[in-house]
């Protein structure tokens, strides 16, 4: 009697063990780590999103899923990341909308100089129908975007020479991004368009490999080459946003509930970074102000008339169409 009491016992005891290991274990099983790799430093205001959207995530998840971020090119640059998320190979990555015209062609719209006429402009599109349509253009490439996060406007800094006009472009080579609109751009100013990883640029401008680049104020600021280049012209020409994207492959294989709770995280670091990126804008051209940085502030209209062709050339083609919705909306 004693041994069957002691049996029933021992089973009622390896009962609650199992009650109480089997669903931690479940849980340790079910956890997604999703990598995450960008090529900006960890003091870039879109970094700390993507820190904010990994906390939110593992919060709203109850830890099932878990964002690991790779920053300053860890896992290669950004057509690298690219490639990789379309093999599955990596999660996610965040980069220029720029870069992904290779791969998705309609995001070529983002490189048209003034495209947007004004910030609130910009945010509508974006946040509407033809912005949520653009993140999903490159589902057939095996990429999905997932937000967009604010690179405010790009302007044009220089070593040596002031540029106040199209015309003090000519003769200037000048930095772009692996992108033919970024390369039509400054050549429609008369500058000499050349492309350079981001991660080389410093040195090519200190080894006078180009003369000039063009980015937002942060990147500006953050990278350091306000060390070598004197003069910041702030003649905005393209609003060119940053996309987070996320491999398809990983994507579908996300139950509903995860789906939801990756979505919210990330629209919510969105809006947290668009507080961040005009901190991080104000504070970027005070200190390169105080480091010795002429910042010149353009007539933009002769900028806008010498890259009106551009807009033209698209003629008869869906990108004239788009850029004709764009411009409609108010």
């Amino acid at each position: 009697m004693r041994k069957q009491w002691f049996k029933l016992i021992s089973l009622i005891v390896l009962s609650v063990l199992i009650l109480l290991v089997f669903p931690s274990c479940r849980t340790a099983q079910k956890q997604r780590v999703l990598k995450l790799a960008h090529v900006l430093n960890a003091a870039h205001p879109v970094h700390k999103a993507m820190i904010f959207m990994a906390k939110k995530v593992n919060e709203y998840s109850g830890g099932r899923i878990k964002v690991d971020i790779y920053p300053s090119g860890q896992l290669g640059m950004e057509r690298d990341l690219i490639e990789l998320l379309q093999i599955g190979s990596l999660a996610m990555t965040k980069v220029s909308s720029a870069p992904l015209e290779s791969f998705v062609p309609e995001m070529k719209i983002f490189g048209i100089p003034y495209l947007f006429r004004d910030y609130e402009h910009m945010w509508k599109v974006l946040g509407g129908d033809i912005g949520n349509k653009l993140l999903l253009a490159g589902e057939d490439y095996f990429l999905r975007g997932l937000c967009y996060y604010d690179a405010g406007s790009r302007s044009f800094y220089t070593k040596e020479k002031q540029v106040i006009t199209p015309d003090d472009l000519n003769g200037l080579k000048i930095r772009v991004m692996k992108s033919n609109m970024s390369v039509r751009m400054v050549q429609s100013l008369g500058g000499s368009a050349t492309p350079i990883p981001w991660g080389e640029l410093y040195t090519a401008l200190q080894q006078g490999v180009v003369d000039g680049a063009e980015n937002n104020p942060p990147s500006f600021y953050l990278s350091h080459h306000y060390e070598v280049c004197k003069f910041y012209t702030l003649d905005e020409h393209t609003a060119v946003p940053d996309v987070l994207l996320i491999s398809t492959r990983v994507w579908e294989s996300l139950d509903p509930k995860e789906k939801i709770w990756l979505q919210k995280a990330v629209d919510e670091s969105a809006e947290y970074q668009k507080k961040l990126w005009k901190e991080a804008s104000d504070d970027a051209l005070r200190k390169v102000r105080e480091a010795g940085v002429e910042v010149i502030r353009p007539d933009k209209k002769p900028f806008i008339d010498a890259t009106r062709g551009m807009f033209d050339s698209y003629q008869g083609t869906p990108i004239y169409e788009l850029i004709k919705q764009i411009k409609k909306i108010k």
